[in-house]
């Protein structure tokens, strides 16, 4: 009779702190909720955050951005066996093997290529929109910012910020066929 009460009082004991665990954990979401945002509960437009960092603009700061190399400088140094190292965030959704599509479409032969020439791959009309031909220059555009360069497109890469990296693989992707 004791060992049934132990066990019944022990059951209890571990519910209890799991329930009072999930209390906690619902509480802190409340108040960070709560610290962190003003106005209403939704999740809509009249979600605003509690608090605004401001941030000086380039028209603040009295002088212009200085813009880095142009593209065609970094691309006519660029080094095909550094952008193959480049290549193995873009074999995650693509292939080199010409005709092989995975999530997008193959990049054999892409640099000079018309734009939604590859068979059998559904293109984003966002994408064919935008640009004819993927020379160097547009590759870079695209593989900088792929969303801003084609709002909409279904590529859901973020981008490759140094202009080192993308001529790099521009360059390795150049070298692939003939």
């Amino acid at each position: 009779m004791e060992r049934d009460m132990f066990d019944t009082m022990t059951m209890t004991k571990v519910l209890g702190g799991v329930c009072g665990t999930l209390l906690v954990f619902l509480l802190g979401g409340w108040v960070a909720e709560t610290v962190y945002h003003s106005g209403g509960h939704g999740h809509g437009d009249d979600h605003v955050a509690g608090y605004t960092i401001e941030v000086a603009s380039a028209e603040d700061a009295g002088g212009d951005v200085e813009e880095g190399p142009a593209f065609a400088e970094v691309y006519a140094a660029a080094s095909a066996a550094d952008g193959e190292g480049q290549w193995r965030a873009c074999s995650a959704c693509h292939a080199l093997e010409e005709g092989v599509n995975g999530v997008g479409p193959h990049l054999y032969g892409v640099v000079g290529r018309d734009v939604a020439a590859v068979d059998g791959y559904g293109y984003s009309g966002n994408l064919i929109a935008v640009n004819d031909v993927w020379t160097a220059e547009e590759l870079n555009a695209f593989l900088e910012n792929p969303k801003g360069y084609a709002p909409g497109t279904a590529m859901g890469y973020n981008g490759m910020r140094r202009i080192e990296d993308r001529a790099n693989l521009i360059a390795y992707l150049d070298s692939l066929d003939d």
